[in-house]
Protein backbone atom coordinates (compact mmCIF):
# COMPACT_ATOMS: atom_id res chain seq x y z
CA UNK A 1 0.00 0.00 0.00
CA UNK A 2 1.34 3.42 -0.96
CA UNK A 3 2.04 5.94 1.77
CA UNK A 4 -0.69 8.26 0.42
CA UNK A 5 -3.27 5.49 0.73
CA UNK A 6 -2.08 4.62 4.23
CA UNK A 7 -2.26 8.27 5.32
CA UNK A 8 -5.69 8.60 3.69
CA UNK A 9 -7.14 5.58 5.48
CA UNK A 10 -5.60 6.66 8.76
CA UNK A 11 -7.04 10.16 8.26
CA UNK A 12 -10.54 8.85 7.52
CA UNK A 13 -10.49 6.71 10.64
CA UNK A 14 -9.21 9.64 12.73
CA UNK A 15 -12.02 11.82 11.32
CA UNK A 16 -14.67 9.18 12.05
CA UNK A 17 -13.38 8.77 15.61
CA UNK A 18 -13.41 12.56 16.06
CA UNK A 19 -16.99 12.87 14.79
CA UNK A 20 -18.22 10.10 17.08
CA UNK A 21 -16.57 11.79 20.06
CA UNK A 22 -18.41 14.98 19.07
CA UNK A 23 -21.75 13.14 19.18
CA UNK A 24 -22.24 12.44 15.48
CA UNK A 25 -23.61 9.09 14.34
CA UNK A 26 -21.73 7.61 11.37
CA UNK A 27 -24.27 6.38 8.79
CA UNK A 28 -21.96 5.45 5.89
CA UNK A 29 -18.33 5.54 4.81
CA UNK A 30 -16.98 5.82 1.28
CA UNK A 31 -20.43 6.26 -0.28
CA UNK A 32 -19.84 6.02 -4.03
CA UNK A 33 -21.94 6.92 -7.03
CA UNK A 34 -21.04 7.10 -10.70
CA UNK A 35 -20.48 10.86 -10.32
CA UNK A 36 -18.77 11.18 -6.97
CA UNK A 37 -17.93 9.92 -3.54
CA UNK A 38 -18.42 11.06 0.04
CA UNK A 39 -15.88 9.87 2.60
CA UNK A 40 -18.24 9.94 5.60
CA UNK A 41 -21.95 10.49 5.93
CA UNK A 42 -22.98 11.29 9.47
CA UNK A 43 -26.01 12.48 11.37
CA UNK A 44 -25.89 15.36 13.83
CA UNK A 45 -29.23 15.76 15.57
CA UNK A 46 -31.71 15.68 12.66
CA UNK A 47 -29.27 16.85 9.98
CA UNK A 48 -27.23 14.89 7.48
CA UNK A 49 -23.56 15.83 7.30
CA UNK A 50 -21.53 14.88 4.23
CA UNK A 51 -17.86 14.92 5.20
CA UNK A 52 -14.89 15.16 2.88
CA UNK A 53 -11.70 14.08 4.65
CA UNK A 54 -8.33 15.33 3.49
CA UNK A 55 -5.27 13.93 5.20
CA UNK A 56 -1.61 14.80 4.83
CA UNK A 57 1.43 13.61 6.70
CA UNK A 58 2.64 17.24 6.83
CA UNK A 59 1.68 20.63 5.44
CA UNK A 60 4.92 20.88 3.46
CA UNK A 61 2.92 21.06 0.21
CA UNK A 62 0.00 23.01 1.63
CA UNK A 63 -2.79 22.43 4.08
CA UNK A 64 -5.03 19.41 3.42
CA UNK A 65 -8.21 21.46 3.09
CA UNK A 66 -6.76 23.36 0.11
CA UNK A 67 -7.03 20.21 -1.98
CA UNK A 68 -10.86 20.33 -2.02
CA UNK A 69 -11.18 21.76 -5.52
CA UNK A 70 -14.35 23.07 -7.20
CA UNK A 71 -14.47 19.83 -9.21
CA UNK A 72 -14.28 17.77 -6.00
CA UNK A 73 -17.06 19.89 -4.46
CA UNK A 74 -19.28 19.17 -7.48
CA UNK A 75 -18.62 15.43 -7.10
CA UNK A 76 -19.47 15.57 -3.40
CA UNK A 77 -22.71 17.42 -4.14
CA UNK A 78 -23.64 14.88 -6.80
CA UNK A 79 -23.16 11.99 -4.39
CA UNK A 80 -24.97 13.90 -1.63
CA UNK A 81 -27.93 14.50 -3.92
CA UNK A 82 -28.24 10.77 -4.62
CA UNK A 83 -28.07 9.92 -0.91
CA UNK A 84 -30.70 12.56 -0.06
CA UNK A 85 -33.05 11.18 -2.73
CA UNK A 86 -32.68 7.72 -1.17
CA UNK A 87 -33.24 9.07 2.35
CA UNK A 88 -36.09 11.62 2.20
CA UNK A 89 -36.50 11.51 5.99
CA UNK A 90 -33.70 14.08 6.25
CA UNK A 91 -34.82 17.65 5.65
CA UNK A 92 -31.57 19.46 6.37
CA UNK A 93 -28.02 18.72 5.32
CA UNK A 94 -24.61 20.30 4.94
CA UNK A 95 -21.12 19.53 3.64
CA UNK A 96 -18.13 19.67 5.98
CA UNK A 97 -14.43 19.22 5.40
CA UNK A 98 -12.17 17.63 7.98
CA UNK A 99 -8.45 18.24 7.52
CA UNK A 100 -6.19 15.72 9.23
CA UNK A 101 -2.46 16.20 9.64
CA UNK A 102 -0.05 13.50 10.74
CA UNK A 103 0.66 9.95 9.71
CA UNK A 104 0.10 7.81 12.75
CA UNK A 105 -0.65 8.31 16.42
CA UNK A 106 -2.32 11.57 17.47
CA UNK A 107 -3.97 13.42 14.60
CA UNK A 108 -4.25 17.18 14.28
CA UNK A 109 -7.84 17.71 13.17
CA UNK A 110 -9.42 20.88 11.82
CA UNK A 111 -13.18 20.75 11.17
CA UNK A 112 -14.71 23.17 8.66
CA UNK A 113 -18.51 23.16 8.80
CA UNK A 114 -20.96 24.00 6.02
CA UNK A 115 -18.37 24.62 3.32
CA UNK A 116 -20.60 24.02 0.29
CA UNK A 117 -24.09 25.28 -0.07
Amino acid sequence: MKIQQRVGRWGEQAAADYLEKQGYQILARNFRTEHGEVDIIAQQDKSLVFVEVKARSSNRYGFPEYSVTPKKRRHILSAAEKYILEHPEFQTWRVDVIAVEGESGEAKITHFENVVG
